[in-house]
Protein backbone atom coordinates (compact mmCIF):
# COMPACT_ATOMS: atom_id res chain seq x y z
CA UNK A 1 0.00 0.00 0.00
CA UNK A 2 1.12 3.43 -0.29
CA UNK A 3 3.50 2.86 -3.54
CA UNK A 4 2.34 3.97 -7.01
CA UNK A 5 1.29 1.29 -9.65
CA UNK A 6 2.68 1.35 -12.67
CA UNK A 7 1.55 -0.13 -15.42
CA UNK A 8 4.37 -0.66 -17.45
CA UNK A 9 7.86 0.70 -17.15
CA UNK A 10 7.56 4.08 -18.99
CA UNK A 11 4.69 5.52 -17.70
CA UNK A 12 2.82 6.74 -14.61
CA UNK A 13 -1.10 5.68 -13.76
CA UNK A 14 -3.36 8.12 -12.91
CA UNK A 15 -2.72 8.13 -9.04
CA UNK A 16 0.90 7.49 -9.44
CA UNK A 17 0.72 10.98 -10.85
CA UNK A 18 -1.31 12.21 -8.19
CA UNK A 19 1.12 10.29 -5.59
CA UNK A 20 4.20 11.93 -6.98
CA UNK A 21 2.55 15.89 -7.15
CA UNK A 22 1.00 14.80 -3.01
CA UNK A 23 5.29 13.78 -2.75
CA UNK A 24 6.88 16.41 -4.20
CA UNK A 25 5.26 19.07 -1.61
CA UNK A 26 7.15 19.58 1.58
CA UNK A 27 4.70 20.52 3.93
CA UNK A 28 1.94 18.19 5.71
CA UNK A 29 -1.19 20.32 4.44
CA UNK A 30 -1.15 21.06 0.73
CA UNK A 31 -3.00 23.58 -0.55
CA UNK A 32 -5.44 22.63 -3.82
CA UNK A 33 -4.26 25.37 -5.76
CA UNK A 34 -0.47 24.37 -5.07
CA UNK A 35 -1.36 20.22 -5.60
CA UNK A 36 -2.77 21.17 -8.88
CA UNK A 37 -0.51 23.24 -10.43
CA UNK A 38 2.63 20.95 -11.87
CA UNK A 39 0.02 19.02 -13.16
CA UNK A 40 -1.32 21.83 -16.12
CA UNK A 41 -4.06 20.16 -18.17
CA UNK A 42 -4.09 16.74 -16.15
CA UNK A 43 -5.47 18.78 -13.37
CA UNK A 44 -9.14 17.87 -14.94
CA UNK A 45 -8.40 14.14 -14.15
CA UNK A 46 -6.95 14.69 -10.83
CA UNK A 47 -10.15 16.71 -9.65
CA UNK A 48 -12.08 14.51 -10.57
CA UNK A 49 -10.44 11.46 -8.63
CA UNK A 50 -10.49 13.79 -5.49
CA UNK A 51 -14.29 14.16 -5.99
CA UNK A 52 -14.70 10.56 -6.76
CA UNK A 53 -13.12 9.51 -3.54
CA UNK A 54 -15.64 10.71 -0.99
CA UNK A 55 -18.00 8.55 -2.52
CA UNK A 56 -16.09 5.43 -1.46
CA UNK A 57 -15.83 6.39 2.04
CA UNK A 58 -19.24 5.96 4.90
CA UNK A 59 -20.11 9.86 5.27
CA UNK A 60 -22.87 11.79 5.96
CA UNK A 61 -26.46 11.31 3.64
CA UNK A 62 -25.71 14.11 0.99
CA UNK A 63 -22.11 13.88 0.28
CA UNK A 64 -23.04 12.91 -3.70
CA UNK A 65 -24.98 15.92 -4.05
CA UNK A 66 -22.24 18.31 -2.73
CA UNK A 67 -19.58 16.31 -4.96
CA UNK A 68 -22.20 15.92 -8.15
CA UNK A 69 -22.21 19.55 -7.77
CA UNK A 70 -18.68 20.06 -8.21
CA UNK A 71 -18.28 17.49 -11.06
CA UNK A 72 -20.91 19.82 -12.94
CA UNK A 73 -19.02 23.17 -12.62
CA UNK A 74 -15.85 20.53 -14.10
CA UNK A 75 -17.93 19.38 -16.80
CA UNK A 76 -19.10 22.98 -17.42
CA UNK A 77 -15.91 24.38 -17.70
CA UNK A 78 -14.49 21.22 -19.93
CA UNK A 79 -17.82 21.95 -21.86
CA UNK A 80 -16.73 25.34 -22.73
CA UNK A 81 -13.32 24.28 -23.98
CA UNK A 82 -11.09 25.11 -21.07
CA UNK A 83 -7.87 23.62 -21.12
CA UNK A 84 -7.44 23.39 -17.63
CA UNK A 85 -9.66 24.00 -14.47
CA UNK A 86 -9.86 27.13 -12.87
CA UNK A 87 -10.87 26.88 -8.83
CA UNK A 88 -12.66 29.89 -6.28
CA UNK A 89 -10.19 31.13 -4.19
CA UNK A 90 -11.51 29.85 -1.32
CA UNK A 91 -11.36 26.33 -3.02
CA UNK A 92 -7.93 26.56 -4.04
CA UNK A 93 -6.52 28.17 -1.22
CA UNK A 94 -8.27 24.94 0.54
CA UNK A 95 -5.95 23.03 2.83
CA UNK A 96 -5.69 19.21 2.19
CA UNK A 97 -3.68 16.81 4.77
CA UNK A 98 -1.19 14.89 3.13
CA UNK A 99 -1.33 11.72 5.16
CA UNK A 100 -5.53 12.31 5.07
CA UNK A 101 -4.64 11.72 0.91
CA UNK A 102 -3.05 9.01 0.74
CA UNK A 103 -5.21 7.13 3.03
CA UNK A 104 -7.92 7.82 0.69
CA UNK A 105 -5.78 6.94 -2.05
CA UNK A 106 -5.04 3.64 -0.14
CA UNK A 107 -8.99 2.85 0.46
CA UNK A 108 -9.84 2.95 -3.15
CA UNK A 109 -7.36 1.11 -4.63
CA UNK A 110 -9.19 -2.03 -5.05
CA UNK A 111 -11.07 0.22 -8.10
CA UNK A 112 -8.14 2.26 -9.32
CA UNK A 113 -5.90 -0.80 -9.80
CA UNK A 114 -7.99 -2.45 -11.80
CA UNK A 115 -8.66 0.54 -13.88
CA UNK A 116 -5.00 1.45 -14.12
CA UNK A 117 -4.22 -2.24 -15.75
CA UNK A 118 -7.11 -1.38 -18.45
CA UNK A 119 -5.90 1.94 -18.72
CA UNK A 120 -3.33 3.02 -21.60
CA UNK A 121 -3.03 5.70 -24.42
CA UNK A 122 -5.50 4.79 -27.22
CA UNK A 123 -8.02 6.50 -29.91
CA UNK A 124 -6.33 9.81 -29.11
CA UNK A 125 -9.25 11.96 -31.15
CA UNK A 126 -11.81 10.59 -28.31
CA UNK A 127 -9.64 12.79 -25.85
CA UNK A 128 -8.87 16.31 -27.47
CA UNK A 129 -11.51 18.76 -29.27
CA UNK A 130 -14.20 18.50 -30.20
CA UNK A 131 -14.40 14.83 -28.77
CA UNK A 132 -13.29 16.62 -25.22
CA UNK A 133 -16.03 19.29 -25.06
CA UNK A 134 -18.62 16.41 -25.35
CA UNK A 135 -16.67 14.80 -22.85
CA UNK A 136 -17.82 17.98 -20.37
CA UNK A 137 -21.63 17.41 -21.38
CA UNK A 138 -21.57 14.04 -20.32
CA UNK A 139 -19.73 14.82 -16.94
CA UNK A 140 -22.24 17.82 -16.43
CA UNK A 141 -25.02 14.45 -17.06
CA UNK A 142 -23.04 12.67 -14.87
CA UNK A 143 -22.43 15.03 -11.53
CA UNK A 144 -26.69 15.86 -12.05
CA UNK A 145 -27.04 11.81 -11.40
CA UNK A 146 -25.04 11.88 -8.18
CA UNK A 147 -26.46 14.98 -6.85
CA UNK A 148 -29.89 13.49 -6.88
CA UNK A 149 -30.51 11.64 -3.88
CA UNK A 150 -30.93 8.25 -5.30
CA UNK A 151 -29.86 5.43 -2.48
CA UNK A 152 -27.04 3.21 -3.36
CA UNK A 153 -25.55 4.97 -6.43
CA UNK A 154 -22.47 6.82 -4.70
CA UNK A 155 -20.55 3.64 -5.42
CA UNK A 156 -21.11 3.44 -9.06
CA UNK A 157 -21.24 6.75 -9.65
CA UNK A 158 -17.74 7.70 -7.84
CA UNK A 159 -16.31 4.30 -10.07
CA UNK A 160 -17.51 6.07 -13.28
CA UNK A 161 -16.43 9.26 -11.94
CA UNK A 162 -12.71 7.41 -11.52
CA UNK A 163 -13.37 5.87 -15.18
CA UNK A 164 -13.28 9.58 -16.80
CA UNK A 165 -10.36 10.50 -14.47
CA UNK A 166 -8.27 7.71 -15.49
CA UNK A 167 -8.74 8.13 -19.12
CA UNK A 168 -8.33 11.85 -19.47
CA UNK A 169 -5.19 11.67 -17.29
CA UNK A 170 -3.80 8.59 -19.78
CA UNK A 171 -5.30 9.62 -22.95
CA UNK A 172 -7.70 6.23 -22.89
CA UNK A 173 -9.78 7.09 -26.09
CA UNK A 174 -11.48 4.04 -25.46
CA UNK A 175 -12.18 4.16 -21.66
CA UNK A 176 -14.13 7.11 -22.39
CA UNK A 177 -16.41 5.79 -25.01
CA UNK A 178 -17.00 3.23 -22.56
CA UNK A 179 -17.20 6.30 -19.68
CA UNK A 180 -19.90 8.33 -22.29
CA UNK A 181 -21.97 4.86 -23.30
CA UNK A 182 -22.18 3.93 -19.43
CA UNK A 183 -23.49 7.46 -17.96
CA UNK A 184 -26.00 7.77 -21.57
CA UNK A 185 -27.33 4.22 -20.27
CA UNK A 186 -27.64 4.93 -16.70
CA UNK A 187 -29.37 8.11 -18.13
CA UNK A 188 -31.60 6.38 -19.44
CA UNK A 189 -32.51 3.65 -16.69
CA UNK A 190 -32.96 6.67 -13.85
CA UNK A 191 -35.35 8.69 -16.73
CA UNK A 192 -37.26 5.12 -17.00
CA UNK A 193 -37.66 4.35 -13.44
CA UNK A 194 -38.37 8.02 -12.80
CA UNK A 195 -41.54 7.91 -15.58
CA UNK A 196 -42.29 3.99 -13.73
CA UNK A 197 -42.85 5.94 -10.12
CA UNK A 198 -44.95 8.51 -11.92
CA UNK A 199 -47.16 6.17 -13.33
CA UNK A 200 -47.61 4.49 -10.11
CA UNK A 201 -48.51 7.42 -8.01
CA UNK A 202 -50.59 8.58 -10.72
CA UNK A 203 -52.68 5.02 -10.42
CA UNK A 204 -52.52 5.05 -6.62
CA UNK A 205 -53.69 8.65 -6.66
CA UNK A 206 -56.61 7.59 -8.52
Amino acid sequence: MGEPHHASADRTTATGLLRQSIASQPDARITLDTLLAPLRERAFGVLLILLAIPNFVPLAVGIGGVMGVGVIALGAQMAFGATRPWLPRWIGRRRLVRGQLLALLDRIEPVTSRLERVCRPRLPAMVHRPSSLLSGFMLMLLGLMLALPLPFTNYFFGALLLAFAFALIERDGAVLLAAWVLTLVSAGVIVGLGEVLVLLLRDGAG
